[in-house]
């Protein structure tokens, strides 16, 4: 053969190493190969679905979104796949800064079994000009959620940084066994609807080591959340972390087996809470509810059970919630209150509240004891020197 095309094959043949070295293994789909731009402004929408859909049908594909700024203005990723997909972020993508947009989600991840969304990369929002245009609106069109992960089973969330969502910044509705680690979560204290992560009609949810600071509740559990486990959360500024609200809808699902353990609440303005509406469209069963080991930093409402919660302060007294609670403890809940009622129960005169346990509080107020505000509850203080130490 002449040396010359010799020489050629092998050229070729080193190229094609380098390249795979380069990119990885054969199984890395890189955005930028299918046309991303990290200038900022293209719409790389269809680029990083169609990535997507050859990680999807590949086993143990992997989606990579090198470092750059990626305009992405929607982008729905659906399963099933072939096998276990990895989606790797060390980029930020950046959503559209239109507060009119119809869609209810930014990027969703639906139908996905087996799935990790990591790395150091950001989901930025970019939210404050919805914020303007619908904070304080009762009957805004409510903007998107930042990401969605809808009925997705033994996945992991783990690493990436979340800014300025538009509303919701993760959403984890319909699924099971979703672990979400080591994520942070920031949006202006005054941002309307920017709750960190909201769990939904999901079960065996694990959130541990996370930092939020929103505008709204730190974690929310609506109905149908079961076996969730919190730990390690720092949260604040916010609302806290919140089971509900409840009973706003005729047809909902019963919460059981929440744990929230060793979490920090600095400068919120609830820190435990547990919230329905009243008069209730539904009779869901809030039930075996467990905090313990949290730390208070000046915390405006450190524990509170509100069945008559109404947030846009226009419901009358029209009804009773219809929403019952029961076996719910809070354990060394410990710090320092921004008033002086740390616990404040305020249950539903048709459903008390039953079981409702305080064990070793001290939760003082500027270097004073705390009191307690009960009504409609069978609750018990238990703990030597507790602060506060009964119910008025």
């Amino acid at each position: 053969m002449d040396t010359k095309i010799v020489a050629i094959i092998l050229f070729i043949v080193f190229l094609s190493i380098l390249n795979f070295n380069v990119h990885g293994q054969t199984n890395n789909f890189i955005v930028n190969d299918f046309g991303a731009v990290a200038d900022g402004k293209t719409d790389n929408s269809k680029a990083f679905v169609n990535a997507w859909k050859r990680a999807c049908e590949t086993d143990g594909g992997i989606v990579s979104v090198p470092l750059g700024t990626y305009f992405v203005r929607e982008a729905d990723f659906e399963g099933p796949c072939i096998g276990q997909t990895l989606f790797h972020i060390d980029g930020t993508l950046l959503a559209s800064n239109d507060p009119m947009l119809d869609e209810d989600y930014w990027i969703t991840f639906y139908k996905v079994d087996r799935l990790t969304v990591s790395g150091n990369g950001t989901f930025d929002g970019n939210g404050a000009n919805s914020w303007a245009n619908c904070g304080g609106i009762a009957k805004c069109n409510l903007p998107p959620t930042t990401l969605k992960i809808n009925y997705v089973n033994n996945s992991y969330i783990q690493g990436l940084h979340f800014v300025n969502s538009k509303m919701f910044h993760l959403h984890i509705h319909e699924s099971d066994n979703v672990n979400v680690n080591y994520v942070h979560i920031l949006a202006p204290e005054d941002s309307p609807n920017t709750d960190g992560i909201h769990i939904g009609n999901s079960n065996d949810i694990k959130i541990f080591n996370a930092h939020i600071a929103t505008g709204d509740d730190c974690i929310s559990m609506g109905d149908g959340s079961t076996n969730i486990n919190i730990s390690s959360v720092w949260c604040g500024p916010g609302h806290g972390i919140s089971i509900g609200s409840l009973g706003k809808y005729k047809v909902e699902e019963d919460v059981s087996g929440i744990t929230v353990r060793n979490c920090t609440f600095n400068n919120t303005d609830n820190g435990l809470r547990i919230k329905t509406w009243a008069p209730s469209a539904s009779s869901p069963v809030v039930s075996d509810v467990a905090f313990v080991d949290i730390d208070l930093i000046n915390v405006r409402n450190p524990i509170i059970i509100d069945q008559y919660y109404c947030p846009s302060g226009s419901c009358g007294n029209e009804g009773e919630s219809s929403v019952e609670i029961k076996r719910v403890k809070f354990v060394d809940v410990k710090g320092s209150s921004a008033t002086e009622t740390a616990v404040d129960v305020q249950c539903s005169k048709s459903k008390p509240c039953q079981d409702i346990e305080f064990i070793d509080l001290d939760i003082g107020y500027n270097g004073q004891p705390t009191n307690a505000s009960c009504s409609n509850a069978d609750d018990l203080f238990r703990g030597s020197d507790q602060v506060p130490s009964r119910c008025s």
